[in-house]
């Protein structure tokens, strides 16, 4: 199976975790995509869909899923049970680096306000530690210099993603050379630096449930407090 296949076959296992006339949380990126083109194909079950990114709004709405925005769920008093969406990194305790997409903010978002977040990815994303793929932080523009400092005190390299702006109309600096030994504290440490609108670690809020997909079938992980 090449890399497209296992997308898709990741994608294809999160379906089994859908309910019925609910409201789906939708994640960001090429793996993100094999979801929606799936969820596209069976749109009439669901009530709609809450997208991390302008991108998958968009690609939601051409498929003709209904798009909602997360304020009015909530105030509906609708339940999101799923967040579905990929990952950069997945260490065995289901701690995830993410944002490669530049939309971690949002997806961290909708996870907090989903009951369950089922991460999917292919084999090659499941490492031992955390720190192999840059650590992206979404940062407020004029903290660039501040936050670059904080990054290289904590160990790492930071760098600002070139061309690049988030939705929410920030940038992205990535810090490489990370040694994520406690993923949870670190989370907390970057997000306590003035500027830095959020990371990339989903520890404090990880998955639930990762699946992988290999070519001999899909790898489920669990175990989440």
């Amino acid at each position: 199976m090449d890399a497209r296949q296992l997308k898709e076959a990741a994608a294809a296992a999160a379906l089994t975790y859908l309910q019925p006339d609910t409201v789906i949380g939708v994640g960001t990126g090429s793996t993100a995509n094999c979801f929606i083109d799936l969820v596209a194909a069976q749109k009439e079950r669901y009530r709609g869909a809450v997208a991390s990114s302008a991108a998958s709004a968009e690609r939601l709405a051409r498929h003709g899923v209904r798009v909602l925005e997360l304020n009015e769920v909530m105030d509906a008093g609708w339940d999101i049970p799923v967040y579905v969406d990929g990952a950069d990194e997945i260490d065995p305790g289901l701690n995830l680096v993410k944002g490669g997409g530049g939309a971690l903010t949002r997806e961290k978002i909708v996870a907090a306000a989903s009951r369950r977040f089922v991460c999917i990815a292919d084999a090659s994303k499941l490492v031992d530690r955390l720190g192999r793929f840059p650590l992206p932080l979404e940062v407020i523009p004029m903290a660039r210099a501040l936050v670059e400092h904080a990054a290289r005190s904590l160990g790492g390299t930071p760098q600002v993603r070139p061309n690049f702006v988030t939705d929410n109309g920030n940038i992205v600096i990535d810090v490489a050379g990370l040694s994520i030994t406690d993923p949870v504290m670190l989370e907390m440490r970057f997000n306590s630096v003035p500027g830095v609108v959020t990371n990339g670690l989903f520890a404090q809020r990880g998955a639930d449930v990762a699946l992988i997909a290999t070519p001999d079938g899909i790898r489920t992980l669990t175990g989440r407090p």
